[in-house]
């Protein structure tokens, strides 16, 4: 064979990814790429709810979420919903109706849970701080005295931020005891550092499309001893009714009609994660978003949060683009990210590891970041992202 022989030809040299060649890839921040197997395990089936074998199930299920909170003394209630469904579940389980309550916000999930106390008819009061900033523990702290709860966003996916929890918890429950504390961990579950038993926390929210890795359409609500004891709440509930629903699931059942085989395929979903202990778990998701982070300032981005959530990596675009553009051209590579949500939908762009991933995936997004950003005009260095991604993830 010639050494011509083993030159490429035309056709194996082209300039530019081939759409039609490239893998789908989920790089949103909720929902996110899953398991095949769980994916699989979903093709079984249907089974009825009122069963032994489904009882089993949801019992497993149930045991496999509170180990991967950390807190095997709390309850956990599966709900067919999403995280928003669980969260009211939580706020109407227990805050009466009319009761004051403290809203901290500094994004838009912060913001929603402020709304949703206002339509149920909490007397809302509300800390603030700009989208992309942390909250301050003693200005929340502050403002709590009086209050029946606090409604709080630990990892707030709209800006990439992670709001220091335990310490706004500390501070909080040191000028109200009586306070509860209910936490939308959405995306900080699985992800980030969470530590509920010994932070003093009463509630937890989250949902089954984003460290989980599993489909959208289960929420769940993580309740300490303290906030069972409280459990009773707004008089106007149905569906999302707490108590009703904890006096089922501690049987197996559920009060309604479940979503039996998205819960079965809990098992499989959670199994990597329970693999390891919880503190490796933490600091390899804190090490993929930090390569993609790097990834981006190699590009000319920078950071959009102040102290970035390990479940989302929020980027500001490089001067003259904006970040609806950077998401389109990510999903012309056959990656989908999502851009900044209203009124920062063109300031920022958002990719995630919080899924089915592993740290050659990160390499892989920084490579699909620097080609995004080249397809739209940016001044790069070939290879630079991929070389960053890579030092934070061998450091």
């Amino acid at each position: 064979m010639s050494s011509h022989d083993l030159q490429p030809g035309p056709s194996s040299r082209p300039s530019e990814p081939v759409g039609a060649l490239l893998r789908p890839r989920l790089l949103a921040p909720g929902p996110v790429e899953t398991d095949p197997r769980t994916m699989l395990s979903l093709a079984q089936p249907q089974i009825h709810h009122r069963t032994p074998e489904a009882r089993a199930i949801v019992q497993e299920a149930r045991d496999r979420l509170r180990r991967l909170l950390g807190a095997p003394s709390w309850e956990v209630l599966i709900m067919t919903s999403s995280g928003t469904g669980a969260f009211e579940t939580a706020l109407l389980g227990l805050v009466p109706e009319g009761a004051p309550v403290l809203v901290a916000s500094a994004g838009k999930f912060g913001e929603r849970w402020g709304e949703m106390a206002r339509a149920f008819g909490y007397v809302v009061s509300s800390v603030k701080k700009p989208w992309g900033e942390s909250l301050d523990p003693q200005e929340v702290a502050a403002a709590c005295g009086g209050m029946r709860a606090l409604l709080i966003t630990h990892s707030e996916t709209s800006t990439g931020a992670l709001h220091d929890l335990g310490a706004i918890a500390r501070a909080a429950k040191q000028v109200n005891p009586e306070l509860l504390i209910i936490v939308d961990a959405v995306t900080s579950y699985g992800v980030a550092e969470l530590r509920p038993e010994e932070w003093d926390l009463d509630t937890v929210i989250s949902g089954s499309q984003k460290a989980v890795a599993g489909p959208p359409g289960l929420g769940f609500v993580f309740l300490s001893p303290r906030a069972v004891s409280r459990l009773g709440g707004h008089t106007h509930r149905y569906y999302f009714d707490a108590r009703k629903e904890l006096a089922s699931q501690q049987k197996g059942e559920t009060a309604q009609t479940p979503a039996i085989n998205l819960i079965a395929s809990l098992s499989s979903s959670t199994e990597r994660l329970l693999s390891v202990p919880l503190d490796v778990l933490w600091a390899e998701k804190a090490r993929l978003n930090a390569a993609l982070l790097a990834a981006g300032e190699a590009l000319g981005c920078r950071p959009f949060a102040s102290r970035p959530s390990p479940a989302v990596a929020a980027l500001v675009p490089p001067e003259g683009i904006s970040g609806k553009q950077v998401a389109g051209a990510l999903a012309s590579l056959g990656a989908r990210a999502a851009a900044g949500q209203a009124p920062h939908q063109d300031d920022l762009f958002r990719i995630s590891m919080m899924g089915y991933f592993d740290r050659y995936d990160a390499l892989g997004a920084a490579g699909l970041l620097e080609d995004a950003l080249v397809s739209l005009g940016a001044a790069v260095t070939r290879g630079a992202a991929v070389s960053r991604a890579w030092s934070v993830l061998s450091s």
